[in-house]
């Protein structure tokens, strides 16, 4: 009998098919004691484990590219943490085997995590697979993961680390579910850019058994178990019909009425760009330019090894717009040598624009590097600075620019509310904003964007959330500037439509996401944006307001 699940959906699209598992998670190992003399025979072969598995990480790295490539990155620095494994060492040293002393080490450093409750704790999924993989090199057993599989399926789990999500294949795994995390995970911003339909905060999900037929509906976050025949035709034909309408849906983003809303690209690095390009994007709204320096946490990359980089992306939008995002350093992108190791609230403290303010002949080499990759080509380079609190934070970012020779616009991005409030005084030092909604929602309502239990106030459809949107909108457009969105929050169609009737003025997005919300547009007039927008902030809740604004544009 079919049943109905609701969960958060963050990966478009229509996915039908049996339920397989995720791999298991590494059981617990032993807390068996060593002799002294075996200390060093036990320190070694966690050793080797933490190196094999860094190795595997970056190896999966650079298969996957893009966006995948930066995140497995991240976790490779992570397994190899000099403070975690000298705890590992510690541990070892005092009786504990290679496997306990792994595990209980990362098991001390995840409950600081947990305990801190803040933005690194959600990173806590990350650290228990990396120390998953590195038990289960040291114990000799299969690594946790995706299921084999020689038919498609829908993938269950507790929570999908990025390891596995980054090499999840779209030909066999027809779509995701799992019961933890969040609309703005690595996992959910993965899954959008490979077009994988995905739900998450789903409870419950991983209690179906194996092999019963699901039908999940990654827009409306829905999960349907045993439907029937009929349902499951109905289901089809809906896919097949949005296929169509994307299908019939090219050229710029613009309303019905003709109103542009130019629709940009989300990219990690030159990896994302022909899946940039293949959807039509009318250039980059947000270039993370993290991944050249998660090569090497110990120092900068040098000023030509970014040149080269950043020239590709460049290269590949002539006479197009590319927003790059100077190093957003700091929180759960730590770097040895440019952020504190003792911080008692990371996502509170030295990251982004301060990172950098601290760090002057960082952000100048980037700054230079910038300057030289665009020299000579005709691309409208403008480049914004991470986690800008207020006006001083604006003008000293102004200054690097211009000291730095830089020939761009300079701009900010509104993730903190402060921002929001006074982006009018911001709007004298730069020439843009840039909503980066995912860390705003996180801000706004002191709930970190990693936890699944939390998603509701990391709904973007929080009409609190679409009030600080309207006042930098609105700020922007008193002073004849342009205010984008480039958080995870311009990749939901209807949404899309609120955000441009809220004053928005170019969305941006992960590239699979570009012909939905493209067609959602060309469906809507200006002035039903801005009545579903008026409807949206006028609700009590992220339900209602979607609720409402659906209302207002399908003419219901």
């Amino acid at each position: 009998m079919e049943k109905a699940l609701h969960g958060v959906g963050v990966s478009h699209g229509v996915a039908i098919g049996p339920v397989r598992h995720m791999g298991t998670a590494v059981l617990e190992p032993a807390a068996t004691r060593i002799a002294t003399e075996d200390a060093p025979r036990e320190q070694a072969r966690a050793q080797q484990a933490v190196d094999a598995v860094a190795a595997d990480l970056i190896a999966r790295g650079n298969l996957a590219g893009g966006e995948a490539q930066a995140v497995l990155e991240a976790q490779a620095l992570m397994a190899q943490d000099p403070e975690l494994m000298a705890d590992v060492s510690r541990r070892i040293a005092v009786g504990s085997s290679a496997e306990r002393g792994v595990y209980d080490a990362f098991a001390a450093y995840r409950a600081l995590l947990a305990s801190a409750g803040e933005y690194l704790a959600g990173r806590v999924a990350d650290l228990d697979d990396v120390r998953n993989r590195i038990v289960a090199r040291l114990m000799g057993v299969p690594m946790p993961g995706v299921p084999d599989s020689d038919e498609p399926y829908v993938l269950l789990a507790r929570d999908l680390a990025p390891a596995d999500t980054a090499l999840l294949d779209p030909t066999l795994v027809l779509g995701f579910v799992t019961e933890e995390g969040g609309p703005t995970s690595h996992s959910a911003i993965l899954a959008r850019a490979m077009g994988v339909p995905a739900v998450v905060a789903l409870p419950g999900a991983t209690d179906l058994p194996e092999g019963v037929v699901v039908a999940v509906d990654g827009s409306s976050g829905e999960l349907l178990v045993e439907p029937d025949a009929q349902r499951q035709a109905e289901l089809r034909a809906l896919a097949a019909e949005r296929k169509a309408a994307l299908a019939a849906s090219s050229g710029p983003g613009q309303t019905s009425d003709g109103h542009r809303v130019p629709l940009l690209a989300n990219v990690g690095g030159p990896g994302d760009v022909p899946a940039a390009l293949a959807a039509g994007a009318e250039g980059v709204g947000l270039f993370r330019t993290e991944f050249l320096f998660l090569d090497d946490s110990k120092q900068a990359p040098t000023e030509e090894a970014q040149v080269e980089a950043y020239r590709k992306v460049l290269e590949a939008f002539p006479e197009g717009r590319v927003v790059v995002r100077v190093l957003d350093a700091g929180a759960d992108k730590p770097l040895d040598f440019l952020t504190p190791a003792d911080e008692p609230n990371p996502a509170l403290g030295v990251r982004g624009l301060r990172t950098l303010l601290e760090h002057p002949e960082v952000l100048g080499g980037q700054l230079r590097a910038l300057a030289r990759a665009a020299e000579g080509l005709p691309v409208h380079l403008e480049v914004m600075a991470p986690m800008v609190a207020d006006r001083a934070d604006a003008k000293a970012f102004a200054r690097a620019c211009t000291e730095a020779g830089l020939r761009a616009k300079f701009g900010a991005m509104v993730e903190i509310p402060s921002a929001a409030l006074r982006a009018s005084s911001i709007l004298r030092e730069v020439e843009f904003l840039s909503l980066g909604t995912n860390d705003l929602a996180q801000y706004t309502f002191a709930a970190d964007r990693q936890v699944g239990s939390l998603a509701r106030l990391q709904d973007p459809w929080q009409p609190a959330l679409l009030d600080l949107v309207a006042a930098a909108a609105g700020a922007a457009q008193a002073a004849g500037k342009s205010c984008g969105v480039c958080g995870e929050a311009a990749a939901d169609p209807l949404l899309a439509c609120v955000l441009t009737g809220l004053g928005v003025t170019s969305l941006s997005m992960g590239a699979a996401s570009i012909p939905y919300v493209r067609a959602a547009l060309a469906k809507a007039t200006l002035a039903q944006c801005r009545r579903a927008a008026e409807a949206a902030r006028a609700a009590d809740s992220a339900e209602e307001a979607r609720a409402a604004a659906h209302q207002v544009l399908s003419g219901e």
